[in-house]
């Protein structure tokens, strides 16, 4: 059921996902006066709506320490930066609102729509290009879902 909370709820998370990825294409930034209180603001959405609020504590952590994972290899292995911390905090935010089972649903989407956009303009292999507008989606688009399931 949809319910007034779950809209505000919505036009807060899609507005501040749709901002973050803004920057982020911009920057290569996503600015933790951004990120910090939406990942709180996800918690407590969860913590008020959710039957229960663990796999959404758990989605967070795991969202987190799993992209710090992969950039601290990448970085180990490859002698340069990969992802960036900005998108370890922003998988977190996407654990939070949408839980731990949530994550591969929300990196499948994200690598996907990556893939998409890059494929066919043949960008160069050394590109660097942000990975925030399309965890963005990701994180959006598992989030509507879950809401209309």
């Amino acid at each position: 059921m949809i319910t007034g909370v779950t809209i505000l709820s919505g036009v807060v998370l899609i507005g501040a996902l749709v901002q973050l990825a803004r920057i982020d294409w911009a920057t290569q930034r996503l600015p933790n006066l951004i990120t910090f209180p939406l990942l709180a603001a996800g918690l407590a959405w969860a913590f008020g709506t959710a039957l229960d609020f663990y796999p959404h504590l758990l989605g967070a952590a795991l969202g987190y320490a799993t992209f710090w994972a992969v950039e601290t290899l990448y970085k180990l292995i490859r002698k340069r930066d990969g992802l960036g911390r900005g998108d370890a905090k922003l998988l977190a935010v996407g654990g939070a609102w949408c839980g731990a089972w949530a994550l591969p649903a929300i990196v499948l989407i994200a690598s996907l729509a990556a893939l998409a956009y890059v494929l066919p303009k043949g960008e160069a292999r050394d590109a660097r290009i942000p990975f925030g507008p399309f965890l963005a989606v990701g994180i959006g688009a598992v989030w509507l879902v879950q809401r209309l399931v």
